[in-house]
């Protein structure tokens, strides 16, 4: 199995987020390193770690045979999501890097495309890198304590991290199939080559995995040594905080509502919402409150034209963005009360000044928002100069200003954030409402959106039907261009069609096979396809296993 895995062991980093003493034997794999002195400590376990915290955004080519620098970690995952399920909307042709291939759907369903291949293997290398901590230090060399016990509560977080990814990716969504009989991904235990796996297990039996790692991940955090505070590198460590959240997100995926609920409510404690200005401050550091798990991107790992906000942002200076304004969804957009300050993050008045755009509308003149040439101009010109954008950036309206580089009109490197405490609230207010508990629900609804909108009121929703409707909006507004959009359908078996109900503002001739797409249960064009490459080299898998 593997075939791309030498082993990453990604020892040494010193770049990277807990700016280690020394230079633990520069990035090399296992092959070139005595596997022995990576895994002889509890602090060179910890270099491992950070070579998977570093995995996790930088250009995997430069840690991983066979890398590919498009698709650099969590800064292409992650916005994937809302390209795949249709929430980040395209307003024009642009610099691909295959980007519109994915919001086409003309890559995770063919199993030569990079994106099927880039995300199997980044995650098994994971997996692997996790196993040979898991198995060298529960082997009972090392003496535990409790800088061990934090070491092992990462490596089982970071375990069931990357097979829930998997699973949601490679496999049938749990509430939408048949867990039991349905096939998910192989598992892997092995920590050396030539990292045979098992064929593929049940998603019952991935669940069930993912379910036991995390709960052991916990219990060795409940004892271990606590994850520093003060900096946004820190953030990128893994705790007990991560780990109750993954374990929500994996309890909400299999319809284990109670499960979900308490453990996004154990996750968001030390975590307070944000408050306006943060909020609409770019959503560019792991500093802000909410906070949870993120990237902390530095200067020297930079992916310029590979980063999250080149692909979501519409401030990041890049051909991508500059001629390609990213939308919400203008029926999204319409719900949103204008007591409501995440409204002021889309602007449904800017300037369609692309004479490309894809909905035929750009420039003045074709413009039907605007009978008025100055008026035009001196909106486009007033949206350049708040956000920090030169002449060359094109707007459209719907377009976004959630995501905003720190220094907008560069290409320098932000953090990405994978986890918030807003995440959190919806999970416990959509498990309440799923089993259903419908003041509870409302409970965790009503902090949410009372922090956003100062009318808003829970208390109108008082059946599961209407409380799930709401938590349908609040998730689209809340974690817009966050990467929810495709794991969300699956739960919830919802298709796209972007022309219904008055149009997305999405293009048909743009968008192809992406511009409708039957719901999950009846299409299992969601499933992405195993890798050709792994059913090549992979004596457990035959062409019978493939999506």
């Amino acid at each position: 199995m593997l075939r791309k895995i030498k082993i990453t062991l990604l020892v040494g980093i010193a770049l990277t987020v807990a700016s280690c003493e020394e230079d633990f034997l520069e990035t090399s794999p296992t092959d070139a390193i005595s596997s022995n002195d990576a895994l002889a400590t509890a602090d060179n376990m910890a270099l491992i770690l950070n070579g998977l915290h570093r995995l996790q955004y930088a250009q995997p080519q430069t840690l991983i045979s066979g890398g590919d620098s498009y698709r650099s970690g969590n800064h292409y995952w992650v916005p994937l999501g809302d390209n795949l399920g249709g929430g980040l909307i395209h307003s024009a042709s642009a610099n691909n890097l295959g980007w519109q291939d994915e919001a086409r759907w003309t890559s995770h369903t063919q199993q030569t495309s990079l994106t099927t291949e880039q995300l199997w293997y980044q995650r098994y290398h994971v997996i692997a890198s996790t196993n040979a901590i898991i198995n060298k230090a529960t082997d009972g060399s090392i003496p535990e304590d409790d800088r061990l016990r934090e070491i092992l509560g990462q490596a089982y977080t970071y375990r069931a991290f990357a097979y829930h990814d998997l699973v949601t990716h490679y496999a049938k969504g749990y509430l939408i199939g048949n867990p039991s009989t349905d096939p998910g991904v192989p598992l892997l235990f092995a920590s050396e080559a030539p990292f045979e796996s098992e064929a593929r297990s049940t998603v019952q039996e991935i669940y069930d995995q993912c379910r036991s790692d995390i709960n052991t991940a916990i219990s060795y955090f409940e004892n271990a040594t606590p994850r520093q505070t003060g900096d946004a590198k820190y953030k990128s460590q893994l705790n007990i905080d991560v780990a109750y959240g993954i374990k929500a997100r994996i309890a909400l995926a299999s319809g284990d509502w109670s499960t979900a609920a308490s453990a996004a409510a154990a996750a968001r404690q030390d975590y307070p919402l944000m408050g306006e200005d943060d909020y609409k401050s770019g959503f560019n550091t792991n500093n802000l409150s909410e906070v949870i798990w993120g990237s902390n991107n530095i200067g020297t790992e930079t992916t310029y034209f590979r980063s999250y906000f080149y692909l979501a942002s519409n401030t990041f200076n890049g051909s991508q963005v500059r001629n390609n304004p990213k939308l919400i969804d203008k029926r999204l957009y319409n719900q949103i009360p204008d007591t409501d300050y995440r409204k002021d993050l889309f602007l449904a008045d800017a300037p369609n000044t692309n004479t490309s755009a894809a909905n035929g509308e750009g420039g003045f003149g074709n413009d039907p928002n605007y009978t008025n040439e100055d008026v035009f101009n001196d909106r486009r010109d007033a949206i350049r100069s708040q956000y920090g954008l030169s002449s060359s950036f094109n707007l459209h309206p719907y377009m976004h200003v959630k995501l905003r580089n720190a220094n907008p009109g560069t290409t320098d490197p932000d953090d990405i954030i994978y986890m918030r405490s807003s995440e959190m609230y919806l999970i416990e207010a959509e498990a309440y409402a799923m089993i259903p508990n419908i003041p509870a629900a409302q409970a965790a609804l009503q902090t949410l959106g009372g922090a956003r909108d100062s009318e808003f009121d829970a208390s109108v929703f008082t059946t599961q039907a209407s409380l799930m409707e709401q938590i349908k909006f609040q998730r689209g507004v809340e974690l817009y261009g966050e990467g929810f959009t495709y794991s969300d359908k699956i739960r919830w078996d919802e298709g796209i069609d972007h022309g219904a109900n008055g149009g997305s503002g999405a293009s048909e001739t743009l968008y192809q096979d992406g511009f409708i797409q039957a719901k999950p249960s009846v299409n299992d064009a969601w499933i992405w396809k195993i890798p050709q490459a792994e059913i090549d080299a992979n004596p457990n898998l035959t062409s019978g296993d493939q999506n």
